[in-house]
């Protein structure tokens, strides 16, 4: 919210609580409430608007992460909520739709770069998303100017899992999920911030929202440490994790995801080029 104001744009966003309304009046936007599954109020919401970002979801906390049931809130604000919100927009005549992804959907890529035109995979926890996708497809064919960001994975202040992850880093208990050679692509949420506002003025498609230098598994483990200024003394689950199967997929497959299309559309780039510089700064606010 504090980037889409600073760029200078007039925002009306969906609040679910009172809470969270003063807190979006106090960034500078103006706040409704309105349920995201109810047409008729959003297209009311949307009219007027020049765009439409949907960037809800509902992750479930790491502690749950592994569990199917914990995930039902999350799909149904993807599928049901995202063709809502589509409909609504179409009503509304809303002319442009950005919509969030993620970079998980990828197939496994091994060592090689991963751009918007290779494979994706389909596995329980990426339901949510292709359907999120499917709909944001449908805004296009309607007419609309829809754009995809798939993101990578969160971190930064504000991102728990990775606070979480953080804090018990400097307990000296490291997080490492999967094959150590494998790659992880991340995104450090100011970055997917401004990619929110770029999205704004590049052309449509499928943009991927990832730091410039993906990293190992080992080396982003190594890389929190350093930012922590401490050494791990325990580290798993490593290639445990791949006894969840479909559940642990988004965490330990091999995604070298390339950032390049976003950087040419928009003269976009990130400010952190690594985990290795955002976890630094992100160390200085969480610790």
């Amino acid at each position: 919210m504090p980037a889409l104001v600073a760029a200078g744009h007039e925002v009306t966003a969906l609040a679910r609580s009172d809470t969270k309304a003063t807190a979006l009046h106090r960034q500078g936007a103006t706040a409704v409430q309105v349920s995201l599954f109810d047409r008729d109020e959003l297209a009311a919401a949307l009219s007027g608007q020049h765009a439409v970002v949907n960037l809800a979801s509902a992750l479930p906390p790491p502690q749950r992460f592994m569990q199917k049931s914990a995930w039902t809130e999350c799909h149904r604000i993807r599928t049901k909520g995202s063709a809502t919100v589509v409909d609504a927009a179409l009503a509304a005549g809303v002319p442009r739709l950005v919509q969030e992804s993620v970079a998980m959907i990828y197939r496994d890529g091994g060592t090689d770069w991963i751009d918007e035109d290779s494979p994706v995979d389909h596995y329980p926890i990426s339901a949510g998303n292709h359907a999120a996708e499917a709909s944001a497809q449908r805004f296009g064919q309607s007419g609309g100017e829809a754009t995809v960001l798939r993101f990578g994975l969160f971190y930064g202040p504000g991102a728990a899992h990775s606070e979480q992850i953080m804090r018990l880093a400097r307990r000296h208990i490291a997080f490492e999920a999967g094959r150590p050679g494998a790659y992880a692509s991340s995104i450090h949420l100011e970055d997917a911030a401004s990619a929110v506002v770029a999205a704004l003025r590049c052309s449509t498609g499928i943009y991927n929202v990832v730091d410039d230098q993906p990293v190992t598994k080992t080396q982003d483990r190594r890389a929190m440490a350093a930012a922590v200024d401490t050494r791990a003394w325990v580290v798993g689950p490593g290639r445990l994790a791949r006894v969840f199967g479909d559940r642990s997929t988004s965490l330990t497959r091999s995604l070298r995801v390339s950032n390049r299309r976003l950087r040419a559309a928009a003269d976009w780039a990130p400010r952190y080029p690594s985990v290795r510089e955002g976890y630094r700064s992100m160390a200085d606010v969480v610790l």
